[in-house]
């Protein structure tokens, strides 16, 4: 599953700190959630990262995904924009 699957599907805190985190390891509370949509995540998923002992890492795309996703939606958001 793509990350343009599921984004939409994570609660808005969840979203939010994915945004605020990109790059970082994934808190356990969101891989959760993103777990819950997705199943568990397969090397053919290409948002999975690295995995390393207790960590897990979403793949530069996702991040890249990420924080294009949030711009375009600051841009969204932007009354100067018209």
């Amino acid at each position: 599953m793509r990350i343009d699957e599921w984004w939409t599907d994570l609660l808005p805190a969840t979203r939010q700190w994915l945004t605020d985190n990109a790059g970082d390891a994934v808190a356990p509370w969101v891989l959760e959630q993103i777990t819950a949509i997705t199943g568990e995540p397969t090397d053919d998923d290409d948002w999975v990262g690295e995995v390393g002992g207790d960590e897990f890492f979403l793949s530069d795309e996702a991040t890249d995904w990420i924080e294009t996703a949030a711009n375009d939606e600051d841009d969204d958001l932007d009354p100067d924009e018209g």
